[in-house]
């Protein structure tokens, strides 16, 4: 595989986009917004020189990492030469399901269609094309560039060809890819997310405060991030749209999501993206403040 082309040019697409690029791929990053692609290319440049300010790559790498981006704002045009495509639009199934059928028509007999979805099935998404066998996941973490797995979904009817080419791709990227089944949450978010879950119920219900949680399981439980702060980062929309998902696909109560993030999405408070969430977030500063909502036991 030499051509890969990305879909959306998000967080996770312009991720994605740099790491193939970053590997000696010619990446094509796709999003029907011209500024969202400027955008994207801003961000990469600018954590690639990071990556040069810190020795990781040469000046000279980080010019042919940008010169094997280029951009595109209409599929059809974007994915003709593409061996693989990898979709990482928004987390909405009518969506995914839109993007794929219209991949199907478009790519050639033996493109491999990938999806980054954190949770959405494999299976029923490979069921709109007529390569179910060449449908597969790739589930990249946040940040693309620096966070080792790949998780690697195995749809019901994913080849092992298919499967054993995905991973050995990750390989190539530095990454270290895991196969799992397709399941609802697949592994990584089947865990986490009941956790941040319950961390917002414990908030919910005034065990203790947003930075008291976060601080037992960073210190307790040596997490890096305590899962209050992971669900802003994560976005509190993405985590109540996988949580809905685990609790339609297993239909057990233990997956409802807490009446406090329903709330907080309904209400717009969803995190970093939106500058508040359970912590308040102001451009430039690198202080963790708690929000003003929470530092009353009245919230509720």
């Amino acid at each position: 595989m030499k051509n890969i082309a990305v879909i959306g040019a998000g967080t996770m697409g312009n991720g994605i986009a740099h790491v193939f690029a970053q590997s000696g791929f010619a990446v094509t990053l796709i999003d029907v917004s011209q500024q969202a692609l400027d955008k994207a290319l801003q961000t990469i440049s600018k954590n690639a020189d990071r990556m040069v300010a810190k020795g990781s790559i040469t000046e000279d790498a980080k010019t042919k990492l940008l010169g094997n981006i280029s951009t595109a704002t209409e599929i059809s045009i974007g994915v003709q030469q593409a061996d693989l495509v990898v979709e990482a639009a928004t987390e909405r199934l009518d969506l995914k399901l839109s993007i794929f059928k219209q991949l199907d028509d478009i790519c050639g007999a033996e493109t491999i269609l990938a999806s980054n979805t954190s949770s959405i099935s494999i299976t029923k998404i490979a069921s709109v094309t007529k390569r179910a066998d060449k449908v597969i996941g790739m589930h990249f973490m946040n940040p693309v560039p620096v966070m080792k797995l790949v998780e690697v979904i195995r749809g019901y009817a994913t080849s092992d060809e298919v499967t054993q080419k995905i991973m050995s791709l990750s390989q190539t990227l530095g990454k270290v890819p895991v196969e799992v089944n397709d399941y609802p949450g697949f592994v990584a978010n089947r865990i986490l997310m009941p956790m941040i879950n319950e961390s917002v119920y414990t908030l919910f219900e005034g065990v203790a405060g947003v930075s008291e949680i976060d601080t037992v399981m960073k210190l307790g439980m040596a997490h890096p991030m305590g899962p209050l702060q992971l669900a802003d980062f994560i976005g509190l929309d993405v985590c109540l749209s996988i949580l809905n998902v685990l609790h339609d696909g297993f239909g057990n109560p233990k997956y409802a999501p807490c009446p406090l993030l329903v709330n907080m999405v309904t209400a717009g408070y969803l995190g970093v993206k939106s500058g508040e969430g359970f912590y308040k977030y102001t451009p430039g500063s690198k202080d963790l403040v708690v929000s003003q909502r929470f530092l009353s036991k009245e919230f509720v």
